[in-house]
């Protein structure tokens, strides 16, 4: 890194990645403002007052700090081939900042956490906050205005459970913002992009290589990889399954019958069920429930017996009615309001508390619940569910503002649930989160992708997992599945032109997506009733059992790319450009995806089709249901249900 000065500005060099700053086009605005942030249902709403708003002009460089108007320092490191550049005030009162970097308009920018509609965000202004992904996503659709309406939940095309502030750009470097602020990442005007900060003092590191096994190695230094996935749970398929001992216990057989290799079952109503106006939902205390599952310890020992896992559920809050809730009540645990009330939220249908894990004594209780009802009992692993709802007006045992540790929040529930996992000793267990942040990954074995509409669309639907996984690609993040199927369900109370219940062939074709997940795993959705299942004909389950096969068939090829993940840095999906940059038609594609570096996958992702058009880099590919030969270029291969397209590179050492 070098600084050259100049009468009216500065140039920073970090190898060719260049920083300028000049009186007419400033590095960095600087202002005050007050924020004012709406949620419901844990989708928000931000409006900000603005006082005012300094381009930073005059400048004093002296050795590796540069002064800003007597009033923000900026100060560069350079560590281990990574530039640090920290703001700072010395005058109180701003809390603004706007940073900007250099562009070129055939660059292409991913990444920015989990983004669903659009892998690449050349063009785009997105907001960096976490909360619920929102129900349709999309302004102009029918599913999207009803949510809104009836619930002020519809979303947006960039609203996200895992929002990350980093960006990694065409031109080979990546930038990530360390702070936990809100944050807006503007990428519309051609020469320049913008990052909007609430929040001072900030850092901002910067990598540049023409090598992406570096710059992957270097992203999952600074962010950290995710702990290793445990051999089990790619033996098979996990069955989501609800209703009781009984229901898990004849399914199981069932499918067993079938001959379905299961490597668990996961049971998320193990704790309890209410039945709302949304659909079946849990009851959150995190005790497990002996009407629906009696001696359920006992049953879990049956089942690891015969090689299956028994997987639950929790999450950050409590259901006032439960007796964790009122334990922690007693004891102070519980995030307050202003008034010192505590401040229970609606999440669904139904008010809930929120344990207050900045209190370290909370910490630890949950904590222990989790390591006594939970890993005590013999559970394999869990989904520990949200992380997006703390209010920013909330008022936290640590005294931080709501409004910066919001952002923190999911990081901090991941930690929790390592810690619980790692102080047990039991290294086969696995949770899995949807929520996410700056520093998540090194605490999350395993993500999903969260709770997508039972559809096709491309916004919210199974089209939307594809660009979720190249995006979190991009972030470091490796080990991710979805629900088979989706989730969301509008199946009661809606009008009819927006009931959206799973069909048998959506079922199908998404079974056929999670193949090439490291896991695959089912999800009945909120009515389950309403909605086509596993074992809902002779058909599917069929389907279904042939789909494990080929998903089992696959685990050494799984194991040799997650290891590579863990070396390396390098993802399991991975988007076609990583190895072929020279193919214009490889920066843009984001509805197919490398597994590992030698296996393409081009999902189904559209209704009645049996054929399916390809784009393949140039390179040669097997289409490993024919073994035809094929080179680059657009194809049309057959594609009936079960029958998802995937090609191998020729010449590679696939391990079957």
């Amino acid at each position: 890194m070098n600084i050259e000065t100049s009468s009216d500005g500065f140039r920073v060099k970090h190898k060719d990645l260049i920083l300028e700053h000049t009186l007419e086009r400033p590095l960095i605005h600087y202002g005050r403002g007050t924020a004012t942030y709406h949620m419901s249902h844990g989708n928000f709403r931000m409006e900000d007052e603005l006082f005012c708003k300094y381009p930073a002009r005059h400048f004093s460089v002296n050795g590796n700090v540069v002064l800003f108007d007597e009033t923000i320092r900026m100060s560069l490191t350079e560590k281990d081939g990574t530039l640090h550049v920290r703001f700072e005030t010395i005058r109180d009162g701003f809390n603004r900042l706007w940073f900007r970097l250099p562009a070129s308009e055939n660059e292409f920018i991913y990444g920015c956490g989990e983004q669903y509609s659009h892998f690449n965000l050349r063009g785009r202004k997105l907001p960096i906050w976490v909360s619920e992904q929102g129900v349709g996503r999309n302004r102009k659709d029918l599913i999207t205005l009803f949510a809104d309406w009836a619930y002020d939940a519809g979303g947006d095309w960039y609203t996200t459970y895992y929002p990350q502030p980093m960006f990694v750009s065409s031109k080979g470097y990546f930038c990530i913002v360390n702070g936990s602020s809100y944050m807006e990442f503007d990428f519309r005007k051609p020469d320049v992009f913008e990052i909007c900060i609430w929040q001072m003092p900030i850092e901002i590191i910067l990598h540049r290589s023409d090598d992406w096994s570096d710059l992957f190695g270097k992203l999952s230094e600074l962010l950290g990889t995710q702990p290793i996935l445990p051999e089990w749970i790619l033996d098979g398929a996990i069955l989501g399954i609800q209703g009781g001992t009984k229901t898990m216990l004849e399914k199981i057989e069932k499918m067993s019958r079938n001959g379905l290799k299961i490597a668990g079952v996961w049971i998320q109503d193990w704790e309890g069920k209410r039945v709302t106006s949304f659909g079946k939902q849990l009851m959150w205390n995190w005790v497990y429930s002996e009407e629906l599952y009696p001696n359920l310890p006992k049953t879990i020992e049956d089942l690891r017996s015969r090689g299956i896992g028994v997987m639950g559920y929790i999450n950050p809050f409590l259901a006032p009615e439960g007796s964790l809730y009122r334990e922690a009540s007693e004891k102070n645990y519980l995030v307050k309001r202003s008034n010192g009330q505590e401040y229970h939220i609606v999440v669904t249908t139904f008010p809930a508390a929120i344990v207050d894990i900045t209190n370290p004594e909370a910490f630890e209780w949950l904590k222990s619940i989790i390591k006594s009802n939970m890993i005590g009992i013999g559970l394999s692993g869990w989904m520990a569910d949200y992380g997006e709802y703390l209010p920013t007006d909330a008022v936290l045992f640590s005294g931080e503002p709501a409004e910066t540790f919001h952002n923190r929040f999911p990081v901090e529930w991941a930690r929790l649930n390592y810690e619980a996992v790692k102080e047990s000793g039991r290294f086969d267990l696995v949770f899995f989160m949807r929520s996410g942040y700056l520093n998540s990954s090194k605490f999350t074995p395993l993500y999903w992708h969260g709770d997508q509409l039972v559809n096709w669309s491309v916004d919210d639907g199974i089209a939307s997992v594809v660009p979720a996984k190249l995006s979190l690609s991009m972030c470091g993040v490796s080990q991710v599945h979805s629900d088979i199927g989706g989730y969301t369900t509008l199946a009661k109370n809606v009008p009819e032109m927006i009931r959206t219940v799973r069909t048998k062939e959506l079922f199908m074709r998404w079974t056929e997506l999670s193949v090439f997940e490291p896991v695959m795993r089912t999800h009945e959705g909120n009515w389950p009733d309403e909605n086509w299942q596993f074992d809902s004909d002779e058909e599917t389950i069929r389907h279904f059992v042939e789909m494990t096969d080929l998903h089992v068939k696959l685990k050494n090829y799984f194991l040799a790319c997650l290891k590579e993940y863990q070396r390396k840095g390098l993802p399991l999906f991975r988007p076609l450009f990583l190895h072929y940059p020279h193919e214009e038609r490889c920066w843009t594609e984001q509805y197919e995806f490398l597994l590992g570096r030698d296996i393409l996958v081009a999902p189904v992702l559209k209704p009645n089709v049996d054929k399916w058009q390809v784009y393949l880099p140039q390179d040669e590919w097997i289409h490993y249901w024919s073994g035809k030969l094929l080179r680059g270029g657009v194809h049309e291969v057959e594609a009936p249900i079960g029958r998802p397209p995937f090609f191998i590179r020729a010449g590679s050492e696939v391990k079957w």
